[in-house]
């Protein structure tokens, strides 16, 4: 399907607020990602030398839990998710925006669903410790309600996109038509070294 950002403000500039909430999300994921890979440095160094950090392990699992959901919503926002629509795009317009809406309306009901079960499994262990970092264990699993609350804000985005007749639905990858315009421009075939 064809789509626009997944901001609500298809070929305009996005309100402050929300570009708040972008760079703000593109700092996080930065961060994530630098603190993953020094951590995992410094353990296989230290391994290297016959030694270790005890809870390192347990807090590499949760940065990289934290960046991949923290990932699902930038990818939303940039179209990087791929998707499946060779029958979609066979339809008329009408009918892709309906089924762009359907898509929508049931991706902001399973994340209503993992918000609301995340709260109420944080609730339930947030009293328990981790293993090794010894903070509570609802702590990292914050994330969920987090990632999918920046997921709900890009899936209003596309809906309303959507309803305001600016996208079909979901802009997703579409790496064949990539390939092709590529071949197209540079006269030869990427996929080959």
């Amino acid at each position: 399907m064809s789509g626009a950002p997944a901001d609500g403000q298809a070929g305009a500039s996005p309100p402050a607020w929300l570009r708040l909430i972008h760079r703000s999300e593109e700092g996080v994921i930065a961060l994530l990602f630098a603190a993953l890979t020094l951590i995992t440095f410094v353990q296989v160094v230290l391994r290297g030398l016959g030694d270790s950090i005890g809870w390192a392990f347990e807090l590499s699992r949760y940065l990289f839990a934290w960046l991949v959901l923290f990932g699902v919503s930038y990818a939303l926002r940039v179209g990087a998710h791929i998707g499946v629509d060779a029958l979609v795009r066979l339809l008329p317009r009408p009918a892709r925006r309906a089924v762009g809406l359907i898509a929508v309306g049931l991706c902001i009901a399973y994340a209503v669903l993992l918000i609301l079960g995340a709260w109420e499994y944080i609730d339930k262990v947030w009293r328990f410790a981790t293993d090794d970092l010894k903070v509570p264990r609802g702590l990292p699993y914050l994330i969920v309600p987090i990632g999918m609350a920046l997921v709900l804000l890009r899936l209003v985005g596309i809906a309303w996109n959507i309803l305001r007749d600016r996208a079909d639905g979901f802009a997703i990858g579409d790496e064949a038509r990539e390939a092709l315009e590529s071949h197209a421009a540079t006269g030869r075939d990427e996929t080959r070294p």
